[in-house]
């Protein structure tokens, strides 16, 4: 494998692990702090509301079209830059005095009084229960796939690993979540899908370190369990560095070049890419380690031959 540098004493990741453990756990306490609190600021695809996507001949002030849209039937609209300066696209929430029809009636007004060539070019409505069974679903898909995962992990390498990886993904998940709770951002369908991508990811970096952990236990055999993780850590690091920085890279330019529509889904990829680098070295491996995981977990079973308990008939 391509190396961009070459390591040829073994970095004791380690060393710190457990003052960096216990600012984790505060992490998540405190995200769950938040979560509790504060709770998360749902987009209209959960809460359900009506979207406007509108196009003006020239770029507009949406800090003059704000204003214009403070009235009975649309008020608490949400004004974003939907691609260009001149695409714009409002949200309305659910309003039960409120008709959705009504509430596009007064953006087209608002929008006429500002550029009387404005196209409407789409109209969206979802509803409360419609946005509310998406929350209860997506919660869901979140927890099946964290099941699948450890089910997964279960079968290919030892249930001590397999609980290590699980909490590195739930650390994940909880401490995006956490963030977009102090931030108050918004939280819709492609933050979600964006929190899918970053445990199918984490897994991913946590499972080519576990690889290589089990390589690494049958092929040395002094030294603890510590320096075996910390060597596999090591021998990874390249590989781990040339991922992440490139993804990092596409993602960073996603988060500021590519548009409203999936700025949430760059925002949750881009926390969730540098949570999981580092938790996959400080919650995942080194909870298999106060798990107990050493090196007669990793030996293969002995398949017991049929009559192998009788003796040999040959002299």
């Amino acid at each position: 494998m391509f190396q961009i540098f070459s390591v040829k004493k073994t970095i004791n990741f380690l060393r710190h692990a457990a003052p960096i453990s216990i600012l984790s756990m505060f992490i998540v306490l405190a995200s769950l702090g938040s979560l509790a609190t504060k709770g998360i600021n749902w987009g209209l695809d959960f809460t359900g509301g009506t979207v406007v996507e509108l196009e003006f001949s020239n770029p507009v002030d949406l800090n003059n079209f704000r204003e214009k849209l403070v009235t009975p039937t649309t008020d608490g609209a949400v004004v974003q830059n939907f691609g260009s300066s001149r695409d714009v696209l409002v949200r309305l929430p659910v309003r039960e005095e409120v008709k959705s029809d009504d509430q596009v009636d007064g953006v087209m007004v608002a929008a006429q009084s500002i550029d009387s060539s404005v196209v409407q070019k789409r109209v969206e409505f979802v509803g409360p229960q419609v946005g509310k069974e998406l929350a209860e679903q997506g919660g869901l898909a979140v927890l099946v796939a964290l099941i699948c995962i450890l089910i997964y992990v279960s079968f290919r390498f030892e249930w001590r690993l397999a609980a290590g990886s699980v909490a590195a993904l739930a650390h994940d998940v909880i401490v995006t979540l956490g963030i977009f709770s102090v931030l108050q951002l918004e939280f819709d369908l492609t933050v979600l899908a964006g929190l899918l991508t970053v445990v199918g990811y984490s897994l991913n970096d946590t499972i080519v370190v576990y690889d290589r952990i089990r390589e690494n236990f049958l092929k040395i055999r002094k030294g603890s369990s510590e320096e075996v993780v910390n060597t596999s850590i090591t021998q990874t690091m390249s590989r781990t560095v040339i991922t992440t920085g490139t993804t990092l890279i596409t993602v960073t330019a996603l988060f500021l070049k590519g548009g409203t529509m999936i700025h949430g889904f760059a925002t949750a990829l881009l926390l969730g890419i540098i949570v999981g680098t580092y938790s996959s070295i400080y919650v995942a491996s080194y909870l298999a380690i106060k798990l107990g995981i050493n090196r007669e977990h990793m030996m293969p079973v002995e398949i017991e031959k049929e009559g192998a308990d009788q003796q040999s008939m040959m002299p």
